[in-house]
């Protein structure tokens, strides 16, 4: 598959934003109301719409996916 992003780009895009971006928004959730952090929900919802954005990127880009002999992926 060739992807509109380099495959070393893709892949770390999807794990950044599939799996670390939502553990690290959860964890300072967590942390920061337990520690009484000011200013906690504009960051977790910050965290939280970064690895929004770049699940989109990750899905544009896989929903784009074209085999390497250069048909359109279905």
């Amino acid at each position: 598959m060739e992807y509109l992003l380099p495959g070393k780009a893709y892949q770390a895009l999807k794990w950044v934003g599939l799996i670390v971006l939502p553990a690290l928004a959860t964890l300072l959730g967590a942390v920061g109301t337990a520690w009484g952090w000011p200013h906690l929900t504009a960051i977790v919802t910050t965290v939280t719409a970064i690895g929004t954005f770049v699940g989109a990127l990750v899905g544009a880009s896989n929903a784009s996916a074209t085999p390497t002999g250069g048909a359109k992926a279905e």
